[in-house]
C-alpha cells in the first residue's frame, strides 16, 4: 500500500487526537475525523496497523498495540490501535499520562499483506516483519525491531519465542511452527504533535 504524504499526516494526526481525547482533552467519544479532508483512497482500504509510543530521551517503549490484519478500513483500524496503545498490558502500573505526551515520539506502522515464509530463515531481518505461530501461541515483531536491534534471523526468532510467545528459545525450529512475513509502511517516529487547533 502506497500512502501519500497527505494520508501519512492524516493518520498520524488522527492517532494523536484519539490518544489526547482518551486522556481527557475534549469529549473522549468525539474523535475529529482528520481523514475526512484526505482524498487518498488508501486510508479506506482494509489494512492492519500498529501505534507505538516511545520516550524521546531513552527510546523506552511506552505502548505498542495493533492488528496485523483487519476487515475494517485502515482509518478505523488506526483508531482502535491508538485507543488500545494506552491500555498496553505491559504498562498497566505506569500508564501514559497527558503530561507525558510532549516527551514521547509516536510511530504508526501500516501493515502490508501477510505471506508464508518459504522456510524459517527465509526472510530479510531489516525489511520483513515476522509473525510466528507455534504450540498454539503467536506473536510478531514489526520490521523496525530488526533494524533497531541489529539481531540476526536466528536472534529475532529466538527472542520472539521467549519474549512474545513465552516458549523455549528454539520453538521456531519445530516442524509445526509457521512463520508468516509482512512488509510495513512506517510513519515516524515523530515527536508527539502539538494539539491541533
Amino acid at each position: 500500500m502506497q500512502l501519500s504524504p497527505q494520508a501519512r499526516r492524516a493518520l498520524l494526526q488522527t492517532a494523536c487526537d484519539v490518544i489526547r481525547r482518551r486522556l481527557g482533552v475534549g469529549d473522549p467519544l468525539d474523535v475529529p475525523d482528520r481523514a475526512a479532508g484526505c482524498d487518498d483512497p488508501a486510508i479506506s482500504q482494509h489494512a492492519g496497523c500498529f501505534v507505538s509510543l516511545h520516550r524521546r530521551d531513552t527510546h523506552m517503549l511506552r505502548g505498542c498495540i495493533g492488528v496485523l490484519e483487519s476487515d475494517r478500513p485502515l482509518i478505523e483500524a488506526l483508531i482502535g490501535a491508538a485507543e488500545s496503545t494506552l491500555r498496553d498490558p505491559r504498562f498497566v502500573d505506569q500508564p501514559v499520562t497527558l503530561q507525558e505526551l510532549p516527551q514521547l515520539d509516536m510511530e504508526v506502522t501500516v501493515i502490508g499483506p501477510m505471506r508464508q515464509a518459504a522456510s524459517p530463515l527465509a526472510f530479510d531481518p531489516l525489511q520483513d516483519g515476522i509473525f510466528l505461530t507455534a504450540f498454539g501461541r503467536s506473536g510478531c515483531f514489526l520490521p523496525q525491531v530488526g533494524r533497531e536491534t541489529g539481531w540476526s534471523r536466528e536472534q529475532l526468532l529466538t527472542r520472539l519465542c521467549t519474549e512474545k510467545l513465552g516458549l523455549h528459545p528454539n520453538a521456531w525450529q519445530h516442524p509445526s511452527a509457521v512463520l508468516r512475513l509482512f512488509s510495513a509502511d512506517v510513519i515516524g517516529p515523530e515527536p508527539f504533535p502539538a494539539a491541533a487547533t
